[in-house]
């Protein structure tokens, strides 16, 4: 059907900016804002563009195919282009030098490619500036994963000594049985019920 077939290709074109869409910068820094894109039927004179809070653009570049890098439309002074669409991914990261405070907020990648009958996507990252990064203590962390690592392996332990266990007394029993089945043939034979009939006097003739 036409409008399924239209509604497949305006969804094969997908931006990401990475696992998580979260960046913490040092003050006067240098950031890297990650962004690929992937499309399911290439591209051609495809067009992408970051912004900052929506309506700023930092960075505007075209690209024409799989073959050649993109070319610089328009950039911010502070904003350097590191991807390359060469490559297997097609990454389109820039670097934020210098980063300052009032760079906090959100960057958004925009892709648009007219191979897929102008097919647009954009994925978002928040930006948060501060004086000095703090370290984060996973000592505890650590604890509650040892802590439980070693619950788990002394339940898995205690399952193989039950089972070792319930084995041996199986056996045991078994072994048991046996010898009460063969010391119960020997009595009879030895109390001979047998041997009795042979002992029982002879009725008394008439």
């Amino acid at each position: 059907l036409p409008g399924l077939h239209v509604f497949a290709i305006a969804f094969a074109l997908e931006v990401s900016v990475g696992k998580t869409n979260t960046v913490m910068a040092l003050n006067d820094s240098n950031v890297l804002l990650p962004c690929v894109f992937t499309t399911c039927t290439g591209f051609q004179d495809l067009v992408f563009t970051w912004y900052f809070n929506s309506t700023e653009m930092i960075y505007h570049g075209k690209i024409k195919n799989k073959a050649t890098e993109p070319t610089l439309v328009m950039r911010n002074p502070r904003v350097e282009f590191v991807g390359s669409t060469t490559k297997k991914d097609n990454n389109i990261s820039i670097v934020l030098n210098n980063v300052e405070f009032s760079d906090a907020g959100k960057y958004t990648c925009h892709v648009k490619n007219p191979k897929e009958r102008n097919a647009q996507h954009n994925a978002t990252i928040l930006l948060t500036v501060v004086h000095k990064m703090v370290e984060t203590d996973n000592t505890v962390t650590l604890i509650i994963v040892g802590v439980v690592g070693g619950l788990i392996g002394l339940l898995i332990l205690f399952m193989l000594i039950k089972r070792v266990v319930l084995f041996i007394i199986k056996k045991t029993q078994d072994g048991k049985k046996e010898c009460l089945v063969s010391s119960s043939g020997n009595d009879n034979t030895e109390n001979g019920l047998a041997g009795s009939k042979a002992e029982q006097k002879a009725p008394p003739k008439a």
